[in-house]
């Protein structure tokens, strides 16, 4: 199976890296040959094999110096491939697309999902942007070229939050989804919670690299946000945007605030909601005995109500380069298996 990989930036090359890893291992349990034949990056070079790409020499070259310039040349190597180019003109069955998230248009990521599907290539999305902003439009384009579209990544990573939903929950129906969908504002409240300002967290987790530079994204709740509009178009169909949906962040909970939740035996956590009805994300107190009250730092977790098993708690990883490139490898297996 010849893939090509649009972005190479920290994920990408944790999905690289698993792919020759796990060679071995894909092989004897899934008779799953994966073969990197291009990568495709905006600044550091693009590479297009026939044959495959050589995995080791790849990251040797972005690990010495940032490029993929120092690749070692060959006959069959071709440079400065665009993405447009990778999924029209390669032999690439599947496009891996793990650039940046876009929330706002999706873009350029959408473009390039289209355009593989119409090309009659399977999409791997670690890019949250096209399934937030044209969930609907991506299935109906795959199913229209009979290709698949899978999304695990985009939301808690690796943890197979997608997968629980949509093939180990079927027979059951989900009444409601809620979840802590953002590692960075449940890290600074756990901290918060322990006796540091919020001021003194959000530095720390800037430190860890938790958080951006600029941590709006996460502390306002749009990263958040973006995970519930994917989850709510793939659980209930339901075709949101950012504006249909009530958005709060963490940044006027005070220590105060977490003081009197503890006196009443509760815990403030940043919420996503999901219901048939509506969707949110806000922060909320919830009761100690609550699942979600006790996931502290940057571990995610979601609570699927259902009408035969109650509530199904999934906890696990909801950020990591390792992590979200599990969750491309478990998507490309689930194709592998499904062509077959």
């Amino acid at each position: 199976m010849d893939i090509a990989l649009i972005g190479f930036g920290t994920v990408g090359q944790a999905f690289a890296q698993l792919l020759h890893d796990k060679a071995e291992d894909l092989q004897a349990r899934y008779h799953l040959t994966p073969r990197l034949v291009a990568v495709i990056t905006q600044q550091r070079g693009s590479l297009y094999d026939p044959n495959g790409l050589n995995i080791p020499h790849l990251l040797t070259s972005m690990r010495d110096y940032d490029t993929l310039a120092h690749y070692p040349r060959n006959d069959n190597l071709q440079y400065g491939w665009t993405s447009q180019q990778a999924v029209t003109q390669s032999t690439a069955q599947v496009i891996v697309e793990a650039t940046p998230s876009n929330l706002a248009t999706g873009q350029p990521a959408l473009d390039v999902c289209y355009a593989a599907l119409d090309a009659k290539k399977h999409v791997i999305l670690a890019n949250k942007g096209p399934v937030s902003v044209a969930y609907n439009e991506l299935m109906a384009r795959a199913s229209a070229n009979n290709r698949l579209v899978r999304f695990e990544s985009t939301v808690m990573a690796g943890t197979p939050s997608i997968r629980l939903a949509m093939n180990t929950l079927r027979g059951s129906n989900i009444t409601a989804v809620k979840g802590i969908l953002n590692g960075t504002t449940n890290y600074i409240l756990t901290q918060m919670e322990a006796g540091m300002p919020y001021a003194d967290a959000l530095a720390e987790a800037q430190r860890l690299g938790y958080a951006e530079t600029n941590p709006d994204g996460d502390v306002l709740g749009f990263d958040a946000a973006g995970k519930v509009i994917i989850l709510a178009a793939a659980v209930f169909g339901m075709k949101l945007k950012q504006g249909d949906m009530s958005i709060k962040g963490i940044t006027e909970i005070t220590p105060q605030m977490i003081d009197e939740a503890k006196l009443a035996g509760e815990r403030w956590k940043l919420i996503g909601e999901i219901t048939p009805t509506g969707a949110s994300v806000m922060p909320k107190r919830l009761p100690i005995s609550h699942p979600l009250a006790n996931i502290g730092g940057t571990t995610n977790a979601i609570t699927y109500t259902t009408d035969v098993l109650g509530d199904v708690t999934l906890i696990g990883a909801g950020a990591g380069g390792v992590q979200t490139a599990y969750g491309m490898l478990s998507d490309l297996i689930e194709i592998h298996d499904t062509i077959r």
